[in-house]
């Protein structure tokens, strides 16, 4: 999967992933998009494993509901709202998008902390929410969500 294109991904995994044994754990390394451990899923992968959410952490970028946000830009330099509505992390119940901005501004080692705090949460609740929507048998509602969800893009700016 490393390298190849999502579509090429997903045409490799209905063609493999059937083949492998049911009563074991199914790994994909490397796939860290949000929308690829989703497809993943989706194709019958168990299990995942990415640099993706802390890199993008240290670079400015937060993963959300809603598609990647670039911390860096300056429409949040100003924003009082947290990163991502309903997330639990610290990044998001103690401080808002204009201190991030502020803190990946001023180089601040806290900016990438805190970032890559959030983007495991992220992944964490993304691969909770799959799991509960397998055991509701609900994924294909869930996958349909997930994707109308991250179509809407950032928050609008204030």
């Amino acid at each position: 999967a490393v390298g190849e294109g999502q579509q090429a991904m997903f045409e490799t995994l209905e063609v493999t992933t059937p083949l492998m044994r049911q009563d074991k754990p199914r790994y994909l390394m490397g796939v860290g998009k949000p929308a690829d451990l989703v497809g993943g899923v989706a194709r019958g992968i168990d299990m995942f494993d990415c640099v993706l959410p802390t890199r993008s952490g240290r670079t400015g970028q937060g993963f959300t509901r809603r598609g990647p946000v670039n911390l860096k830009n300056a429409r949040h330099a100003d924003d009082p709202r947290p990163l991502d509505e309903g997330c639990s992390c610290p990044a998001c119940s103690r401080y808002s998008r204009a201190y991030l901005h502020h803190l990946f501004k001023a180089e601040e080692v806290l900016s990438l902390m805190l970032l890559s705090w959030h983007n495991i949460q992220y992944y964490q609740d993304l691969m909770a929410g799959m799991r509960r929507a397998i055991e509701a048998g609900q994924f294909a509602q869930f996958e349909a969500d997930f994707h109308r969800e991250q179509a809407l893009g950032d928050i609008e700016p204030l």
